[in-house]
Order: C-alpha cells, then structure tokens, then sequence
C-alpha cells in the first residue's frame, strides 16, 4: 500500500495531498485585491508555494480547474494566466462559473500535478 502524504492539513481539509506520485490540491483562493486579474496572481503564488511544498512545480501540472464567479473576466484571468504558465507544458484546463464560497471570492483554481 503507498502511502499518502498531507500538507496544511486542518479540521475540514488538507491543502495539498500525495499519493503514487501525484500531487492534489486543494481549490486555492486568494483575497489579494477586489480583481479578478489580483486575485488570479495570489492564487498562482499560492500554487507555486504548495508545488514546491509537495516536491514539484508548476510545469509539471497535469490538469487544472478553474472556477470564476462571473465568465466574463475569463479574459482578465487568462491574462495573469497565461503569463504564468509554461509554455510548452500547459496543463489540460476546464474553466466553469460558479458560485463561490463567498462574495469577495472572484475565482478559484484546482490543480493535479505529478511529482
């Protein structure tokens, strides 16, 4: 049996789970700033610091999901995006609106990444 490793693990959820190599976490969210585009910078840093936690980084993502609040700042978001991600080793990606966990809360991204 392989063993799982959690990281940030609280009462309600771990931000970060291992297992067999690969990396899951967590719907990251970020209260950076009131734009889409701020939120979407602090999310990523978030991302990067719980890859690098899990022994990996971001061009080794294999999927990601990304939830916004209102589909029509799919472009602001993609503009941070876009910036961010490896070229060359860009993840498979589904992006859907959604009501998120609060108001203030404009997008949140999921990501499974190989370690």
């Amino acid at each position: 049996m392989s063993d799982i490793t959690r990281i940030e693990t609280g009462p309600r959820m771990s931000q970060a789970v291992i297992h067999n190599g690969i990396a899951y976490l967590a719907g990251q969210i970020s209260d950076k700033g009131p734009s889409v585009a701020e939120q979407t910078q602090g999310v990523l840093e978030q991302i990067d610091a719980l890859l690098a936690q899990a022994g990996t980084d971001k061009s080794r993502i294999l999927t990601a999901t990304i939830i916004l609040s209102d589909i029509a700042t799919f472009g602001e978001m993609n503009s941070v995006w876009e910036k961010w991600v490896p070229q060359g080793a860009t993840p498979a990606r589904a992006t859907i609106e959604a009501k998120l966990a609060a108001p203030q809360y404009l997008v949140e991204i999921v990501v499974v990444a190989a370690i």
